[in-house]
């Protein structure tokens, strides 16, 4: 009788652990999801591509470059967050990180002719600070070494504007004024000459396929987040136009300063509205 109730006890005791060994884990990756549902919009959406445009349907055409200013209320959805989150990143988060995996081009001009090698636009996106750590010998001397620390952060605090290029042009074939942006400029703030500085340059049709995987923020309906893409296509941005195609090849800082500095703006606005009004007699 006791060998039997102690072979009856071995085998509950087998089917006890057996059947914790088979139990799938309490947390499994993927179980757990950040939201109501699977978001699958903005991960598979691709960008509209730009219709062929002939040499010949383009009868009138101005460059203009424009400077968008993170300080605006408007354009927090680029800025923001400075620190990456889980559902979205910084509009200079996506650049670099598709500029340090070789995937993206960053551009020493704004006519891209001359990229950088990725070594030394990597060591203008990755900051090296040095500090100094002292420690003591057993006799008591002080000795001091320096410890080199990678800040990759540095520039999303000190991004301050993205300077656009863009061409403005009509075309006869489908009696459309329309723009195309072709250059986007990374400027951040340098403390020491209390200016922007310009740091490199990115060709806008190769960051497109990008933009349009990668949400901005939407404060008036999370669920209708759009993307980067969206942002530039539909010019949901603020901006001030700081140059146009002159003689002198100047912008208008250079010839006038404040107010008439942002008249001029308007200016070159008001001109390309005009020009279009114009074509049309009602």
């Amino acid at each position: 009788m006791k060998n039997f109730k102690h072979i009856l006890f071995l085998s509950v005791a087998f089917i006890v652990v057996t059947n914790m060994k088979a139990q799938p884990s309490i947390y499994q990756p993927g179980d757990y999801n950040d939201g109501i549902y699977e978001k699958e919009n903005s991960v598979n959406r691709r960008f509209i591509p730009y219709t062929h445009l002939r040499e010949g349907d383009v009868t009138w055409e101005k460059r203009v470059w424009r400077e968008i200013d993170m300080r605006e209320k408007q354009n927090q959805q680029l800025y923001y967050p400075v620190d990456p989150v889980v559902s979205r990143i910084s509009f200079l988060q996506l650049i670099t990180k598709y500029v340090l995996s070789n995937q993206l081009l960053a551009f020493q001009d704004e006519e891209f002719l001359n990229p950088y090698e990725p070594a030394v636009i990597r060591q203008k996106l990755v900051k090296i600070d040095t500090v100094e750590q002292s420690s003591y010998l057993e006799d008591g001397t002080e000795v001091t070494t320096r410890v080199g620390t990678a800040d990759s952060t540095w520039m999303f605090r000190q991004f301050r504007k993205i300077r656009v290029k863009e061409d403005w042009f009509f075309d006869k074939q489908k009696s459309v004024l329309e723009v195309r942006i072709l250059g986007l400029g990374i400027f951040t703030y340098d403390e020491e000459k209390e200016a922007p500085r310009e740091q490199f340059w990115v060709y806008f049709p190769a960051c497109r396929p990008f933009f349009a995987k990668h949400e901005v923020y939407n404060w008036k309906n999370d669920a209708e987040r759009r993307t980067f893409e969206d942002i530039f296509w539909k010019r949901q941005f603020a901006s001030v136009a700081t140059k146009e195609t002159n003689v002198f090849d100047r912008q208008i800082m250079e010839y006038t300063k404040g107010i008439d500095a942002l008249l001029e703006s308007d200016r070159i606005k008001n001109d390309i509205f005009r020009w279009e009004h114009d074509l049309w007699h009602f």
